[in-house]
């Protein structure tokens, strides 16, 4: 698409504008305060001691000075009539984490504790899915939502941190009810069928049961398992500093059981990896995949590039050209021409222009205007002393 009037990429460079019209002000208003010495030397003198001794003030330097400056900051604001819209996408990959946050979280087999390492490894696959719906249910006499689905790292990150055994309202262990609001997520998230991804130590046959009789069908997500804890198990210190009992008041000492989970995930088509120190048991499960199939989120992108910029920079480079004669206003003009080199605007001028030199007078025309001079100048100006 092709606008009639251009987008500017950088419009905060109009702001130079007035300093340079300023900037052109004073030195022409310079070059006319240099041209009083016109009315102190005699007329004969003019062609040898002064810039433009014929006693006419060319303002062509000056225009073409200003049109110079004018196109560099065209160039500078980066003009663009040119458009192309683009929708944007992103991975349509949701995936559920159903975290157990019961008091055997808190176990040191895995040190500091289950918790903290199933915490660990949460970071690492948000982190590795930021572009994706992520979202974090945690369970244990029943199940709530943490985060639902979404890419907000820093949220998810904040609430994970302030995770506890102690704030779960209902002692027990229902990893079922938490399957159950996982599949409420994904059928109201609208993004696909999805995957779930269950971190815990063990799963009950009631568990186990339930969970079947949701997941049954092909429509149903796929469920992997990622095992914390060791299989010999540690007694569970809890928060009030005593260990955990069982009904019988016996130390309880709770122990991976990766046998049954390893045969239950790859029941409900998943896979089950132990937890491990470093990233290779997320990748095995599959859950730091790239998602297969992207999904558009409605938004529009006009992506908007360059449209001729090469008609500025013939411009300022003929501009240039003209003003070769004065290596003042060719240094004023080297931002713009290192502007132009950056944006790789490769020009071919044709056929330089030539520049003209006044003829140098006889030896004994120079030696009578330096004794003029002399005469004339206290102190010496620079200008009248080179010939």
């Amino acid at each position: 698409m092709i606008d009639l009037w251009p987008h500017w990429f950088r419009p905060w460079w109009l702001l130079l504008l007035p300093l340079l019209g300023w900037l052109l002000w004073q030195l022409w208003h310079r070059q006319k305060r240099a041209g009083r010495w016109q009315m102190i030397l005699p007329p004969a003198f003019h062609a040898v001691l002064l810039s433009g001794g014929n006693g006419r003030e060319s303002k062509s330097p000056w225009v073409l000075l200003g049109l110079a400056w004018l196109l560099a900051v065209l160039a500078l604001l980066g003009p663009s009539w040119q458009r192309v819209e683009q929708t944007s996408q992103k991975p349509a990959d949701p995936l559920v984490v159903l975290l157990e946050l019961t008091p055997q979280m808190l176990a040191t087999d895995s040190p500091p504790n289950r918790l903290e390492q199933a915490r660990r490894k949460l970071y690492d696959l948000l982190q590795a899915r930021s572009d994706a719906q992520t979202a974090i249910v945690v369970y244990a006499g029943s199940a709530h939502t943490l985060v639902p689905l979404s890419d907000d790292l820093a949220t998810s990150r904040n609430l994970l941190e302030a995770l506890r055994p102690s704030i779960m309202p209902e002692p027990g262990h229902r990893a079922d009810l938490a399957v159950e609001k996982a599949l409420a997520l994904l059928k109201h998230g609208g993004l696909g069928q999805g995957r779930l991804l269950l971190i815990g130590s063990s799963l009950s046959k009631q568990e186990r049961q339930g969970i079947r009789l949701l997941l049954q069908g092909n429509a149903s997500p796929a469920l992997s398992i990622l095992g914390i804890g060791s299989r010999e198990g540690t007694p569970v210190t809890q928060e009030s500093g005593e260990f955990l009992k069982d009904e019988q008041g016996a130390i309880l000492i709770p122990r991976l059981d990766s046998p049954t989970l390893k045969a239950f995930a790859n029941e409900m088509g998943g896979r089950y990896r132990a937890a491990r120190l470093d990233d290779k048991d997320l990748r095995q499960l599959g859950v730091l995949d790239p998602p297969q199939t992207l999904l558009s989120d409605g938004q529009r992108l006009h992506l908007r590039h360059l449209g001729r910029p090469g008609l500025l920079a013939a411009a300022a480079a003929f501009a240039a050209g003209r003003l070769r004669r004065s290596p003042r206003l060719a240094v004023l003009l080297a931002p713009a021409a290192a502007r132009l080199a950056a944006t790789q605007l490769r020009l071919r001028v044709a056929g330089p222009v030539a520049a003209r030199r006044p003829a140098r007078p006889a030896v004994a025309a120079k030696t009578t205007a330096r004794r003029s001079c002399r005469a004339f100048c206290r102190p010496p100006v620079a200008r009248c002393g080179a010939v």
